[in-house]
């Protein structure tokens, strides 16, 4: 599967992928360090670049929009529904994948030039460019107004009793004798969409298909993360220029 995906690979240099609002995924895979040419050491999280093959081409014709879908993660044939090896299989792809994901071309891209069953790389990235990243944060379960929204809490003096960590009053009296919609209050917290714009790229290893970047990147270590061209670009200083 990898050596025909590499013969098959094609870059994304030119194409609509290589700006706002296409991209590739990655796999978050941790922290190290690098050192640039003055000797200065920069903190980088390195994203793991698994192959994107191309398992769906939408045209305005066929679906009133322009469009391609990536596979990301392959699996075994005895994991994948039948369906799902019907959809593949004019990639080449006997099994399925893990997970999709579609990115809307602009209208006058050329969605002909991204055909079923290539490879996306990074090859459109070079050091110093800004991305925006996206991931699902991680997942914090059922917190309080402490945590969830940094409240200042109740009294810690003597007498307060057990009231240290409680939200406190929620609403008024018999008027409007309700609790307001969206007041903040104890929940669920975490395991969202969370975009981080202007990330710089400090190192692109296509041979070992890393991609080293300096800023945060949102979610757990082996997460999956959308990689894309920053839409609000902003002059950036740094160690990793």
């Amino acid at each position: 599967m990898e050596q025909q995906a590499e013969s098959q690979a094609t870059t994304a240099t030119g194409g609509s992928l290589s700006v706002n609002p296409g991209g590739i995924l990655g796999i978050k895979a941790g922290m190290t360090q690098v050192f640039n040419e003055q000797g200065d050491s920069i903190a980088v999280t390195v994203i793991d670049l698994r192959p994107n093959m191309v398992t769906q081409v939408k045209t305005k014709a066929k679906n009133g929009y322009q469009a391609v879908q990536i596979g990301f993660l392959e699996k075994k044939e005895k994991h994948a529904t039948k369906a799902e090896q019907g959809h593949v299989k004019a990639a080449g792809v006997k099994g399925g994948f893990y997970h999709y994901q579609e990115f809307r071309l602009a209208d006058k891209a050329k969605a002909e030039d991204y055909a079923v069953g290539k490879s996306l790389t990074a090859e459109f990235l070079k050091p110093g460019d800004l991305i925006d990243l996206t991931a699902m944060s991680k997942g914090k379960g059922f917190q309080g107004g402490m945590k969830r929204y940094h409240m200042a809490g109740g009294y810690k003096s003597h007498g307060a009793s057990v009231s240290h960590r409680q939200l406190g009053s929620i609403g008024n009296r018999a008027d409007p004798g309700k609790c307001f919609k969206n007041k903040k209050m104890g929940g669920h917290m975490g395991h969202e969409q969370v975009t981080v714009q202007n990330v710089q790229v400090v190192r692109v290893d296509l041979e070992n298909q890393l991609l080293l970047v300096n800023g945060s990147v949102p979610g757990p270590r082996s997460g999956i993360v959308t990689i894309s061209p920053a839409v609000k670009r902003t002059p950036k200083s740094g160690k990793g220029k």
